[in-house]
């Protein structure tokens, strides 16, 4: 599985989202992605990429798009 679907996996996974809905998708801009499904998603990041997200990180993965820049940052090319 390439990072990019397992990036995308998780997003379906935790915030119950289709595919198609990924690339739009901002936080708090849909139901699921509150403060607990961030924290959801930003754990289970952290354990699928083996990283560990400074808390400015976690504040900055403001949507599915900026989350691939902050992955960037950790060495996790999507």
């Amino acid at each position: 599985m390439t990072n990019l679907e397992k990036y995308d996996q998780l997003f379906i996974k935790d915030l119950r989202v289709k595919k198609e809905d990924l690339e739009d998708l901002k936080y708090r801009g849909i139901r699921t992605w509150d403060s607990m499904g961030h924290m959801d998603l930003v754990t289970d990041l952290e354990e699928t990429f083996d990283i560990h997200f400074t808390t400015a990180d976690v504040m900055n993965f403001s949507s599915y798009e900026k989350g691939k820049e902050v992955l960037k940052k950790y060495g996790v090319i999507i």
